[in-house]
This record gives C-alpha cells, structure tokens and sequence, in this order.
C-alpha cells in the first residue's frame, strides 16, 4: 500500500525534472467515488466554464479556492497527498486553489504550453516554487490529451506569457527554444496516479480527439513562507487542517459531495491575473 511519502528518489527526481508521477497513489475505490461524485455533481458543471484554445475548441474546467468537507476536499486535504506535497516544498504547504479539468471525448480543446505560476505571479506570489498535484480521474492516453511536459524546464525561470484565445501561454519563441533543450514527456496515467509538478514547469496538453474523456483534479499548494504579499482571486496563508486518508471512503460512501454551499468557487471575469494577461494583450 502507498503510504504517500516520497522516496529520496522520487524527491530528487522532482526538483532535478520539474515533476514526478506517482503511481496508484489512490486506489481504486477511491478514483471510482471521486469519478462517480464529479460526474453527477450539479453544482460543478453549473459552475464550469469553458477556455478555447484558439481553434475554437474548448476546454471546461471549474475552480474552487477552499477545499471544503465534501469528497473533493477530502482527497485534497488527505495526508498522503499532502505531506508528499510537504516534502517536495520543505515547509508547511496550504491549499492555493483546486480545479477540474473535463476534456470530454472528441471535443476537448488543449491546452497551450505554459508555467502556472505565469498566471500566479500577478497574484503577489514571490516565488515559483509551489507544487500541483493532478490526479487521474480518467486513463490518460496520447489520444485523449495527456499531460505534456519539457523535463526540465523550470530552470527556466518565468517566461512570459500573452493570450492564445481565451489562454494565457508562455511565449512561443521561447517554447519552441526550450523544446530543443528539453525532453518533451507524454504523461500517461491511469486512474488514481498522481503527477506533482513546479510551478515553473512547461506543460500543455493536445486535443482529446478519442471516444474516452480525461478529466483530472488538480490541487494547487502554496507553502507558509511563501504568502503573497497582496490580495487576489486564491487565497494568502490559510492553514490546512489535514485529514486521514480512510476518510475518503468515509465522505464518499456517504455520498457528502462538494456542492455550491460547501466549495468557494472561482468566478472567471474576477481572475485578477487573466484580466491583466488581457490588458496587456490589448495594450501590445
């Protein structure tokens, strides 16, 4: 059974690379409750909203800031998920943001390359260093738009980013730079796998052109040192209270999902950081 410690390994395989994927660290009862609670919530889908990727096709996707009691916020407050998360950080870590990405079968868009923190940065936070930690709600294959990440790449540092239609990308002479000098990676998973990766790190993912949809949760964490300096749409230091793992299967046997009352979520049009991105998109 994963206990959810890193390995040394794994550890140093994070900071050399920008990522590492964990394999099963939820078993398949978990993923099933998780799969069945986000398939058939309401409130999820009535807040989702869509992002073309510039071709017209879209990703939806919906955020939410706080994780909450429900089954959501049971596997983004659970130990193994986030005293790995610890170790990677070296510091307290506290939930930043959580969303889910539903790329449907056939009409799922992608996702143009970029570094998550070219969108944090305009949020005060000063470092790149805070990890994500997306789950496989679904298989992901190369078909339906796995993960794609340059091994590597947060060496970089911040690359700028301007709009790709309703994205925000790193810039594209950059990118095709950093292709030649880093590793592209397909990030195939199957469900309860788990990739953590920096904030800094290049990814993107293609078109879902399968029958098979991909959708994943990914868990956003910030670290106590690193509180932003200024108020934004995430949330400064909060402290997380952790939760045992067997309460997963606790809150989702009970069928306790998250719903409008229990998850604070993100409204788009007050993203602070999307609506600078544009400003400065009009500007140029």
């Amino acid at each position: 059974m994963n206990t959810g410690k890193l390995t040394p390994e794994q550890i140093a395989a994070y900071h050399r690379d920008g990522f590492v994927i964990v394999k099963g660290l939820f078993d398949p009862e978990e993923i099933k409750l998780l799969r069945e609670a986000c398939k058939t919530d309401k409130a999820l889908d009535d807040h989702a909203f869509g992002k073309d990727d510039g071709s017209g096709a879209m990703v939806r996707l919906s955020l939410w800031n706080h994780p909450g009691d429900g089954i959501y916020g049971m596997f983004a407050r659970c130990h193994k998920l986030v005293d790995s998360v610890e170790q990677l950080l070296e510091d307290e870590a506290y939930h930043y943001h959580s969303k889910m990405i539903m790329k449907d079968a056939k009409v799922g868009g992608a996702w143009a390359w970029h570094q998550d923190y070219g969108y944090w940065y305009q949020n005060g936070v000063m470092f790149p260093d805070l990890c994500s930690a997306s789950i496989a709600v679904d298989r992901a294959t190369l078909e339906n738009g796995c993960l794609q990440v340059l091994r590597g790449s947060h060496q970089l540092g911040r690359v700028d980013h301007v709009l790709t239609g309703d994205q925000a990308g790193a810039n594209l002479e950059r990118v095709e730079e950093a292709k030649k000098r880093f590793e592209l990676v397909h990030c195939t998973m199957e469900p309860g796998d788990v990739i953590f990766f920096h904030g800094n790190l290049l990814h993107a993912s293609d078109r879902n052109n399968s029958e098979h949809p991909r959708w994943s949760m990914i868990c956003c964490y910030n670290y106590k040192k690193n509180d932003p300096y200024k108020e934004a749409h995430h949330p400064r230091y909060t402290p997380l209270v952790k939760v045992a793992d067997e309460m997963i299967k606790q809150v989702g046997i009970k069928r306790f999902a998250d719903d409008s009352s229990n998850v604070a979520w993100l409204d788009e049009k007050k993203d602070a950081s999307a609506r600078v991105l544009k400003e400065k998109a009009a500007a140029n």
